[in-house]
């Protein structure tokens, strides 16, 4: 039997961080409680909504859905001490990789200047067959390149009015979920404020009709593998992609 490698630590050697995902709730299945970690450090973390999740309750018409959901994914970002949540309302469900994303992700980095950006898993599955979702796999190879993008002021040099400038300072891009996760954090001590974040998404859960569901032993399904792998009781683990020259 192939042993599974252990996780190589996350450097916590930052103090502003930008998470750019698809939908409401994208953070809160484990990221959270590493946001949590982080923010009760005194870190900054903004998160960016792409969508509003319109399309994401089958019972709930999407002018209704979208507002109801901005408003859980603002209850679950208290929940983990993020302050700033912007919402960039593009079409949930029919998200599509290439320049309009890009402009569009390139500009919240700009505005943000992270020093490292979060997004999930943007490859074909989660591993094995359990196939990802389109928003997702657009979104994070949007994030990868926009970053880039946005230290580059010849690219959508229309952006750079008002004060904007470029932002080349983003270190690396670190990603949730991924089946080619090499590094982790520990989420022993924040892994209830993660629980909660996700708990904050009532409707949408209710949503799924998954009878019996827990949200709390889901979160623990997948955080103490990830923890064994750390020597934790619990951890979250993340794919790093540097951003430098030559990387």
């Amino acid at each position: 039997m192939n042993e599974i490698p252990s996780l190589e630590l996350l450097p916590e050697n930052w103090d502003r961080a930008l998470a750019i995902v698809a939908h409401p709730d994208d953070m809160e299945y484990g990221a959270g409680s590493a946001v949590a970690r982080w923010t009760s450090q005194g870190k900054s973390v903004t998160y960016c909504m792409v969508t509003s999740g319109e399309a994401g309750i089958d019972a709930m018409h999407p002018d209704e859905c979208g507002p109801l959901r901005e408003k859980e994914q603002l209850e679950a970002c208290a929940e983990v001490g993020v302050d700033t949540c912007d919402f960039l309302r593009l079409p949930d469900g029919i998200l599509e990789y290439g320049v309009p994303l890009r402009r569009a992700l390139a500009e919240v980095v700009r505005r943000h200047r992270p020093e490292i950006v979060l997004t999930i898993n943007h490859h074909e599955t989660f591993g094995g067959s359990n196939l990802n979702q389109a928003d997702h796999i657009a979104v994070g190879k949007a994030v990868l390149d926009a970053v880039r993008d946005a230290g580059n002021r010849w690219v959508f040099p229309e952006q750079l009015t008002d004060g904007l400038e470029p932002w080349g300072g983003v270190r690396e891009v670190w990603v949730s979920g991924s089946p080619k996760a090499t590094h982790g954090v520990d989420t022993t001590d924040s892994f209830a404020a993660g629980v909660r974040s996700l708990q904050a998404h009532r409707a949408y859960i209710d949503g799924l009709g998954w009878e019996g569901w827990d949200p709390e032993e889901f979160l623990e399904g997948i955080a103490r593998p990830v923890g064994a792998r750390m020597g934790a009781k619990y951890a979250v683990a993340f794919e790093v992609f540097p951003m430098g020259w030559g990387d």
